[in-house]
């Protein structure tokens, strides 16, 4: 086969303790997941039914690093969160099979151009820019589900420059991880390598050049991230 195009190089996470990548497929993104971080941003906390925004896959920065402050905005927000992603996939996945369809977890970071995101709002237009940008979802190595035995009851954090900004617990999440992966196998059929970012707790907000942010979850590989 030939290309008219270079294709793309894969997207790939490390696993922890592995010599192994993980390729990423899609990135799937469930919104206003926490009580507080729905009430912080204006919402109703109560469990109305989950709704899902995406990335694309070349948004992921695999492990953090350095990552340039985007174009357009003046308002970047971190939003830390714990990333599923998927070995298999499959539509109208019931409940109580979805935690099997999860290969592991790791730690992410929605980067948000709230600005953009704001006047999309207001504008009733899509937040695509505001949310799927260049480098907007660093993502940690992944630990495989089996090693995370408990995950459903971690703390969850980010501190930016030695601060604490963003404090919580897996267990405040609105939507629970299967319930999520149910619900997004209604809509779509997922796919073996899909990424699902489950939410943010409350906290949330701006970084500049400069900043560094460090995202942990309780038995995960730490995720550091600096802006330039």
């Amino acid at each position: 086969m030939t290309y008219a195009v270079p294709p793309l190089d894969p997207v790939c996470l490390a696993i922890a303790d592995s010599d192994d990548q993980f390729p990423v497929a899609r990135v799937f993104c469930i919104g206003r997941n926490y009580a507080d971080h729905a009430i912080e941003m204006g919402g109703n906390p109560d469990r109305e039914e989950p709704f899902f925004f995406s990335k694309p896959a070349t948004a992921i920065v695999p492990g953090g690093g350095a990552i340039a402050y985007p174009p357009a905005t003046d308002d970047m927000h971190h939003e830390v969160e714990m990333v599923a992603a998927l070995a298999k996939g499959g539509r109208d996945i019931a409940e109580d099979d979805a935690l099997a369809c999860i290969f592991g977890y790791a730690v992410g970071i929605d980067l948000t151009r709230r600005d953009l995101q704001a006047a999309a709002k207001k504008a009733g237009r899509p937040w695509d820019m505001a949310k799927g940008f260049d480098a907007s979802g660093p993502v940690g190595a992944l630990t495989p589900a089996a090693g995370c035995a408990g995950i459903d009851q971690a703390a969850i954090t980010l501190m930016v420059n030695g601060t604490a900004r963003q404090s919580g617990n897996l267990n405040q999440m609105i939507w629970k991880t299967p319930e999520a992966i149910a619900y997004l196998s209604r809509l779509i059929e997922l796919k073996p390598g899909d990424l699902i970012f489950t939410g943010t707790p409350a906290g949330v907000g701006a970084v500049q050049r400069g900043d560094t942010m460090i995202a942990e979850i309780a038995g995960l590989p730490t995720l550091s991230c600096e802006i330039v």
